[in-house]
């Protein structure tokens, strides 16, 4: 039995309420909803843009709509309204006639004649009237807040921590969406073959130039081919890409990655083996953990061993110093990749990072008995807030004298400093996510 067919934006508006009702996770519900109603070519990409285009700037559109609303609606009607709004403003390729038309139909089926008169009115009056100017806020903090849709409380925290220029870079940055990127599987191939592959099946990518074994995408999407099917590549944005590269890895080693899933990095470190040695991956999930072995299987990996361990619990399970690297890819509020999950960034409270800090204190204790004298222990998130990043790495080396800071080995295509054991990439440096890197050595050797 076929399942009925939904048009996009009725999808859409579906996606959007869920993200904002039930905390759905924005990415997770979007590949659902494509999967439940076999939307494909430009309607999955159009439904894509307007699901995160709407939730990505949503503070700026309430300001846009908050002239013309004159009472208060139900709230899916309000989510109808910035939908359309966002393509009226940001996509030039649907005229406005089919925008308002087919937000009044969508009105109609929800709800009744009374709220479609409503949703027609407010959307004649924003292409009679235009929109209100920005310029009119004037406090700085406030206006790049409602101009790039981050909360002011981030705002003045980034300030705090980076200046006014590199916040307003880095807010500018998230509201457009991250390359498609992946990493090559040289266990099984070479970065020239997997391009020529993907072109023979109609997927356009080039070489990274900031990492030697990843691709990015032009035209199409690499997780349908049938290179990615059969392992050649993984998806991987290039930033989680340079942790394997801190770790220093050679053949033979045994490492252990404590907070493991989806796989990304576990799979990038049996590689980087090139399938010797052995990586223990631990997530807490045993769901998650089946992710992980999803992974393994399709790139043909044979090294790794996953399972279903609170990390903070290894040393129950591991015996000490028995593992020549470990990677803590702690858990983190996630600022880094507003891109992809732009949901996060109003879900998130102030109380949320500092929570986080004492959880990756926790893991970083217990995992960095297991490091072998004069193996390394990595750390690493994927936000851009200090306290979760510079403040935890300090922490750490203040409580545990039997590490000392360790050189960070990176591509060359990234410019690191003399003795940096520390690196912070933001958005906007190469395109990649907002992520931290740390490197740590055990004394002893």
């Amino acid at each position: 039995m076929s399942r009925p067919k939904k048009k996009v934006r009725e999808a859409a508006l579906d996606i959007i309420e869920a993200v904002e009702k039930n905390q759905s996770y924005s990415n997770l519900i979007l590949n659902q909803t494509i999967k439940k109603y076999q939307f494909t070519g430009p309607d999955a990409a159009l439904l894509t843009e307007i699901s995160y285009g709407t939730i990505q700037r949503k503070l700026t559109l309430d300001y846009y709509l908050s002239p013309f609303m004159k009472k208060k609606v139900e709230h899916w009607v309000k989510l109808l309204l910035r939908l359309s709004v966002y393509q009226m403003v940001y996509l030039d390729k649907i005229p406005d006639r089919a925008i308002i038309h087919e937000a009044v139909e969508i009105a109609k089926k929800r709800g009744h004649k009374g709220i479609a008169g409503m949703v027609n009115g407010v959307l004649r009056s924003i292409q009679r009237e235009g929109l209100p100017s920005l310029d009119k806020i004037k406090d700085s903090t406030r206006r790049l807040s409602i101009e790039t849709s981050h909360p002011e409380w981030l705002i003045k925290r980034w300030i705090g921590q980076y200046g006014l220029d590199q916040t307003k870079k880095m807010c500018e940055e998230n509201l457009f969406p991250p390359v498609q990127t992946g990493r090559v599987n040289e266990t099984l191939t070479t970065r020239e073959d997997v391009i020529n592959r993907l072109k023979e099946e109609g997927v356009s990518a080039v070489p990274s130039p900031f990492i030697p074994i990843a691709i990015r995408a032009v035209e199409g999407n690499l997780a349908r081919s049938k290179a990615y099917k059969e392992g050649l590549f993984t998806i991987q944005d290039e930033s989680s890409m340079l942790v394997a590269y801190a770790l220093e890895l050679e053949p033979g080693q045994q490492v252990l990655d404590a907070c493991a899933a989806p796989g990304g990095k576990t799979t990038h470190i049996a590689e980087m083996l090139n399938n010797t040695g052995k990586v223990a991956a631990l997530d807490l999930h045993p769901h998650k953990v089946k992710l992980i072995l999803d992974q393994v299987k399709r790139l043909r990996l044979e090294n790794v061993e996953a399972r279903a361990l609170d990390s903070r619990k290894a040393g129950d399970v591991f015996e000490i110093e028995s593992f020549d690297r470990v990677l803590v890819d702690a858990p983190c509020s996630g600022l880094g990749v507003l891109r992809r999950k732009p949901d996060i960034k109003y879900s998130k409270v102030e109380e949320d990072i500092y929570a986080l800090k004492s959880v990756q204190m926790d893991i970083l204790h217990e995992t960095s008995k297991l490091v072998k004298k004069g193996g390394l222990l990595v750390f690493s998130t994927c936000t851009v807030d200090k306290e979760e990043n510079v403040e935890t790495a300090a922490h750490f080396l203040e409580h545990h004298p039997e590490f000392e800071p360790n050189r960070l080995q990176m591509p060359e295509g990234i410019p690191m400093k003399d003795h940096e054991y520390l690196l912070q990439i933001f958005p906007q440096d190469f395109g990649g996510d907002g992520f931290f890197i740390s490197s740590f050595r055990k004394k002893g050797l």
